[in-house]
């Protein structure tokens, strides 16, 4: 499938890198399938990969591994969130976080609050929210490489 997205051009991707998202992300709920993009000329996984929609070029979201950014990340999530993706083992899921990066870098956040959950075995995704008091939504990135 052909796609045109918002910081790569038109790029061909297979039917087996669609994510879909069948409550929608959180402000765009009418969306429903996305795909992880990164710069493959980079050697190692990228600090910053990209969650492009793929029947809407402008939406791309900068996503974050979450222990990129606090190696130590539990979240607590009701089992019943998460049924919306299907059963599978912790080994089978992906984690992402979305990055708000500013006009200064040094002030990007991510949200911690509220991660990305992807199924890899059937590909399905959802977005939830975590019950950690201590979780930011808006979580400095740089303090963290500063400690």
């Amino acid at each position: 499938m052909k796609i045109d997205t918002r910081y790569f051009g038109e790029i061909e991707i297979g039917d087996e890198k669609i994510l879909h998202f069948e409550q929608g992300l959180f402000g765009f709920e009418e969306y429903k399938d996305y795909t992880v993009l990164y710069d493959i000329e980079e050697e190692e996984e990228p600090f910053f990969s990209w969650l492009q929609c793929v029947t809407e070029k402008a939406l791309a979201f900068p996503i974050v591994n979450p222990f990129k950014v606090k190696e130590d990340y539990n979240p607590v999530v009701e089992d019943a969130l998460l049924s919306p993706i299907g059963e599978c083992s912790a080994e089978d899921l992906l984690v992402f976080l979305l990055a708000t990066v500013p006009a200064d870098p040094k002030k990007t956040t991510v949200n911690m609050k509220a991660p990305l959950v992807i199924n890899t075995v059937n590909r399905q995704g959802i977005q939830i929210i975590v019950e950690n008091d201590d979780y930011a939504i808006r979580h400095m990135i740089m303090q963290e490489e500063s400690k």
